[in-house]
């Protein structure tokens, strides 16, 4: 016989330690995809997942931060942007470039 026994699945090979099996929420990954793609979205999503994750201890915290983080800047920048298209349409129609009448 051997004195050979495996190594359990949820255990380091090298230490014998348990591996971490936290979870990660789910929201907060939400939240990165939406901060790109609907900024709002990810703003209101990463906030809550904020607050799952300090409550449930769960992973994921960096994923809800970035999807706030983008969101916010992302919201700031495309309000930067519409108010300098206004601006320049604004202008434009002053100083005559573009005219209402054909």
């Amino acid at each position: 016989m051997s004195d050979y026994q495996p190594t359990p699945p949820s255990a380091s090979p090298y230490t014998g330690a348990p591996s971490p099996q936290g979870r990660t929420n789910t929201l907060a990954i939400v939240a990165l995809i939406l901060g790109i793609v609907v900024p709002i979205g990810g703003i209101i999503c990463g906030h809550i997942a904020l607050s799952q994750i300090k409550r449930t201890g769960e992973n994921g915290r960096g994923l809800a931060l970035a999807g706030t983080v983008i969101g916010y800047v992302l919201t700031v920048l495309g309000i930067i942007i519409t108010i300098a298209y206004v601006a320049l349409i604004a202008a434009a129609v002053n100083s005559g470039a573009i005219t209402s009448s054909p």
